[in-house]
């Protein structure tokens, strides 16, 4: 088991920034794959960042490519977003889940294993 703790949401104006952090327990971190979703009322969960085991491979969302960055130090169990450039349209609740894959950072929120609670973001315009 992967027991998975999110941090850092909050309210935040247009433009602004906030970082997301993960810190994680349990079973080895750095045998898993990390990965950012999110999901707003009415929509579906939806593919934000992923990051491989030692963090040598990342992938964006085209969404937010550019504006987010992913990032992990398996010394402290964390895995972080950086998000800056904040819009409106990224008000949801962020969540990170683990992933044991090993073809590349799956965007399928099927292929991912664990999953923390979840942390409000809320973008004002």
């Amino acid at each position: 088991q992967v027991q998975l703790i999110e941090s850092g949401g909050g309210l935040v104006q247009a433009g602004g920034s906030l970082r997301l952090s993960c810190a994680a327990s349990g079973r080895t971190f750095s045998n898993y794959g990390m990965g950012w979703f999110r999901q707003a009322p009415g929509k579906e969960r939806e593919f934000v960042a992923g990051i491989n085991w030692n963090g040598g491979n990342t992938d964006y969302a085209d969404s937010v490519k550019g504006r987010f960055t992913i990032s992990r130090d398996n010394a402290k169990n964390t895995v972080y977003l950086q998000m800056n450039s904040l819009k409106p349209e990224d008000t949801a609740v962020y969540y990170c889940a683990a992933y044991s894959f090993r073809l590349g950072i799956p965007r399928d929120f099927n292929l991912y294993d664990y999953w923390g609670q979840g942390t409000q973001v809320t973008v004002s315009s």
